[in-house]
């Protein structure tokens, strides 16, 4: 009997360790799922509510610093980028050009006494250059016959898909050589009379002709050709010379540099190009975001600059360096409906800009570009975190005032590494 007892106690042992070896096993089990999934569970639990605000026919993407993909949706889809297109123009132009590269225009004389202006594409030629230019000019020369001014390095026939003739300041024709973004910004006085509404620019008679039927007060451009805007440049420089004491005793006109004529002084501007793509950024400016895809279609394939060169240029480097493929670039800033590219193009262009991300606006620890066009909101950027940038895409065609919210609860989920 007690031998009995003792086998059964043995049994009951064995089944007791085996139901614990169980529950342990179950345990760990658990354990493991726990830790393999839930994180995956939670992580998309919390970004729910941004996917519902992602409707169908948009596109969002979010990444980490290394550039795993935290949340995606339609991120392959080509889109309409609207102005996030201006970060490829800008990534290109530092590529072709250099972030240092600086424009120049150069002045010459002739046999005649001419003296003659060439540009080279600078969108930054304001009024307090050629303030300063004709201050340097008035060094060198007293007097000239005419002022003749060269545009050759640009084709004079550029048309930009998305842009239509107009008096706003984005419909601008290009031009290389061009002042305060070949536009005028004017008001009239109590009498009525049509006066410069800043201070630096004086209102030249050519400008008054071109805006003395406009009715409101505003900065517009009344140029309806690259013609017509070199031509105010020229106007501009002549005055600003007349003002410091060198005189001209014939007109404005169109021509080009001959190579028989005499290099007086050449202009460098005193802002690099990774100073303009700022002012770019800043403002959102397409007309500087063109007139830089012109200039570098001249330098990758030759004067003279045309669209078409340009986005050639940059589709190209989108291909071979990027390795982009199906993307569509017309124009570079965005302005064009044309325009595609998908999200996970857009975070690839973003990878690659990294480096230069400071040049965007910033709103805290966010560095961004938007665009805006209609029926068409898009974002794309960097949210900043200790352990490096996260990237961020939205194309949305179905959200208008949802934007900033998405922007916000991306932030509350996936930035919570702190920023700088």
């Amino acid at each position: 009997m007690e031998n009995k007892n003792r086998q059964r106690a043995t049994r009951e042992q064995k089944t007791e360790n085996s139901i614990w070896s169980a529950r342990k096993a179950l345990s760990s089990f658990i354990i493991l799922i726990c830790f393999v999934f839930l994180p995956s569970l939670s992580s998309g639990t919390t970004a729910q509510p941004i996917l519902d605000l992602v409707k169908e026919n948009d596109s969002i993407l979010v990444a980490d610093h290394t550039g795993r993909i935290l949340l995606a949706k339609n991120d392959v889809v080509k889109q309409i980028p609207a102005s996030t297109l201006k970060i490829l123009t800008v990534l290109a132009a530092f590529h072709f050009l250099g972030e240092d590269y600086r424009f120049t225009t150069e002045f010459y004389t002739d046999d005649k006494g001419a003296l003659k202006v060439k540009g080279y594409g600078d969108p930054l030629l304001t009024s307090e250059v050629l303030q300063e230019i004709a201050s340097l000019l008035a060094k060198k020369i007293t007097r000239y016959n005419r002022l003749i001014v060269d545009n050759s390095y640009f084709s004079n026939k550029i048309a930009v898909p998305g842009v239509v003739y107009s008096t706003n300041p984005y419909d601008a024709p290009l031009s290389a050589l061009s002042a305060n973004f070949n536009s005028v910004f004017f008001k009239r006085n109590n009498r009525g009379r049509i006066v410069s509404a800043e201070p630096q620019t004086p209102m030249v008679p050519y400008a008054v002709e071109k805006i003395e039927k406009m009715t409101n007060d505003d900065r517009i451009s009344p140029f309806k050709n690259a013609y017509e805007a070199t031509l105010y440049a020229g106007h501009l420089t002549s005055y600003f010379l007349r003002e410091n004491g060198v005189t001209c005793a014939g007109a404005v006109q169109l021509g080009t540099v001959l190579p028989e004529d005499k290099l007086l002084y050449t202009y460098t501007s005193q802002f690099t190009l990774r100073d303009i793509a700022e002012r770019l950024f800043q403002f959102s400016n397409n007309f500087i975001a063109n007139q830089v895809i012109v200039a570098l279609g001249a330098k990758a394939y030759g004067p003279p600059g045309t669209l078409g060169k340009g986005t050639r240029a940059v589709l190209d480097y989108a291909q071979k360096i990027l390795g982009l493929s199906g993307i569509r670039f017309v124009e570079g800033s965005g302005i064009s409906r044309q325009n595609r590219l998908s999200a996970r193009d857009m975070l690839i262009i973003l990878k690659k800009f990294e480096p230069h991300r400071r040049v965007l606006t910033n709103k805290g620890d966010i560095y961004y570009k938007t665009g805006t066009l209609h029926g068409v909101k898009t974002r794309a950027g960097y949210i900043e975190t200790r352990d490096g940038p996260l990237y961020f895409v939205l194309f949305l065609n179905t959200l208008r005032e949802d934007a900033d919210k998405l922007i916000n609860l991306i932030v509350r989920t996936y930035g919570s590494a702190g920023g700088h």
